[in-house]
């Protein structure tokens, strides 16, 4: 019989049946499942208890993860977890993996002080200001033919290659960061695994070092960060992968969940343990969410079950009304459901911006999660000032008029036009609106901090992943808004797109701690309101009788 430490012993019996068999895997590659509110990080974490105690040494352990909030995170309950086995604070490393890579680069001579902002370096090249839109298309393709390469070749055989422009503008950005000896920041995973392919010493010494190897959010990974993780875990593969293929959302950057599914081909003998039961959300939000990411066909088969102490609800609400009519009714019915947090999610910023003008309109004190509500746009102020002057040469115009021929007429403005038209619609004059932004700009900064004091959080989806409210309410449901018909549209696969944009509201809906409110017009739900809600469902009452 196993001998465990009284810590380890009390933390793993207070895990359920699948974390423990997960946590105490035996050591080997393994995959562990993880659907949403499933305990993932408390898994991870026994399961580096487990290891210590068993006699793995710490200064052999690596945590790798996504980002500096979840590092911190991870490594504050990774020394709480070990703390009472005699190890010191911080000797587990647990890091992100571009500060991994910093680190691997570093240790073989690579100055990594001179890290440059890629943005600005294309500005530079292209001689001037440069709209936002040109600059995320260069950084996505630029990003692609650095961490993707394997996935550039193919579309280059398609013949579907990006822009020459880019590839040439790449080229110049190439050149400029050797002849200064810079780096970016996808150079710190894609320079630090091409050292390690090219020098076997190296890669010897950093494989000593990550002996026990395991990895937070693998979905999330892309093909240089897992080809990253799998070089540093060679041939004996000592590796704890933790993910969940129905929460990949991030294919702009350069996620795919194939490369979760094709694991097993990539690690011989791969052990896979799902966590099965959702302890976040209540039963109706579980059955609804799983109802809906069902329908997808790129996923692993698993359950999805419920936890039994789970309480709490969904509430369709139909309306038919406009953005800023459906805001009114959601923030004067929704807010005072009952105590906790409340977030509103939607699909993009521009669909939060009624929500943003109701609740100043009604002075609800709210954060933008995300920082995507345009509100430190310049492009807001000059078409504030360009439609008062209109208003002023035509003062029987109403100024919501007077700022949609602004936008128009602006070459920035339809960047941030759509915000701005439903924004506005809620004030009379272009002082009435100039002064809601600089309140609402004001109590932003007042709370960057954290929630605050503010009564409800607005974010986009994707800046959603990894938290959780009481209260949720996501917008949009309607045909062509949520799923994005954009986003399928300019998609090289629409049918792949489809099933990211369903993992995507998978994701939003199981945030919701106590309630989830899903706002749509009963007259065009969207097919995520279809899938997982059976037509009667869907009508008013009014309707279905």
């Amino acid at each position: 019989m196993e001998v465990l430490h009284p810590s380890v012993r009390a933390r793993l019996a207070s895990l359920s049946p699948d974390q423990h068999a997960a946590a105490t895997a035996p050591r080997g590659p393994v995959l562990c499942v993880a659907p949403a509110g499933s305990g993932k990080t408390t898994t991870l974490v026994a399961r580096v208890a487990w290891l210590v105690d068993g006699g793995v040494a710490p200064s052999a352990m690596c945590a790798l993860t996504f980002n500096r909030r979840a590092a911190e995170e991870l490594s504050r309950r990774v020394d709480q977890a070990v703390g009472g086995l005699g190890i010191a604070p911080g000797t587990i490393r647990v890091r992100t993996f571009h500060a991994l890579g910093r680190e691997i680069l570093r240790s073989s001579g690579v100055d990594v002080e001179r890290l440059v902002d890629r943005a600005e370096i294309v500005r530079q090249l292209l001689g001037g200001r440069v709209a936002a839109g040109t600059i995320r298309r260069c950084d996505d393709s630029f990003s692609r033919w650095k961490l993707d390469p394997a996935a550039n070749k193919t579309i280059d055989a398609a013949g579907t290659t990006e822009d020459p422009r880019i590839r040439l503008l790449f080229q110049r950005y190439q050149a400029e960061l050797a002849d200064t000896g810079a780096l970016d920041f996808d150079d710190l995973v894609a320079g630090s695994l091409a050292l390690l392919r090219a020098d076997p010493e190296l890669r010897s010494r950093w494989r000593a070092a990550s002996g026990s190897l395991l990895v937070d959010e693998v979905q999330d990974l892309d093909r240089s960060q897992l080809e990253l993780a799998l070089c540093l875990a060679g041939p004996e593969a000592d590796l704890f992968l933790v993910g969940d293929d129905d929460q990949t959302i991030y294919a702009w950057r350069l996620a795919d969940v194939r490369r979760v599914l094709d694991l097993a081909a990539r690690l011989p003998g791969l052990a896979r343990h799902d966590l099965v039961t959702n302890r976040r959300c209540p039963p109706e939000v579980v059955r609804r969410a799983a109802r809906l990411v069902g329908h997808n066909r790129e996923r692993f088969a698993k359950r999805i079950e419920p936890s039994v102490s789970a309480q709490g609800f969904v509430r369709l609400a139909a309306d038919p009304g406009d953005e800023v009519c459906r805001a009114r009714q959601l923030l004067r019915t929704w807010l005072v459901a009952g105590p906790g947090g409340h977030a509103i999610l939607a699909r993009t910023n521009a669909a939060l911006a009624p929500y943003a003008a109701v609740a100043i309109e009604r002075d609800i004190t709210y954060r933008a999660a995300d920082d995507g509500l345009v509100l430190d746009d310049p492009a807001i102020d000059e078409l504030i000032s360009a439609a008062a002057g209109l208003a002023s040469k035509a003062p029987a115009i109403p100024f919501l008029a007077c700022l949609a021929q602004a936008v128009r007429a602006a070459p920035g403005g339809p960047a941030v036009g759509r915000s701005v038209l439903a924004w506005a619609a809620a004030y009379p004059s272009a002082d009435a609106f100039r002064a809601a932004i600089v309140f609402a700009r004001n109590a932003r900064a007042r709370s960057t901090a954290g929630d605050g004091d503010a009564a409800v959080v607005l974010a986009t989806a994707h800046a959603t992943k990894g938290l959780e409210w009481d209260h949720v309410a996501c917008i949009g449901h309607d045909d062509g808004v949520f799923p994005s018909t954009r986003s399928m549209v300019e998609a090289d696969d629409p049918a792949r797109a489809l099933e990211e944009e369903r993992r995507l509201a998978y994701v939003a809906w199981t945030r919701a701690k106590r309630s989830l409110t899903l706002v749509y017009d009963p007259d065009a739900p969207s097919i995520f309101m279809r899938e997982a809600f059976d037509p009667l469902e869907l009508a008013p009452p009014s309707r279905s009788a």
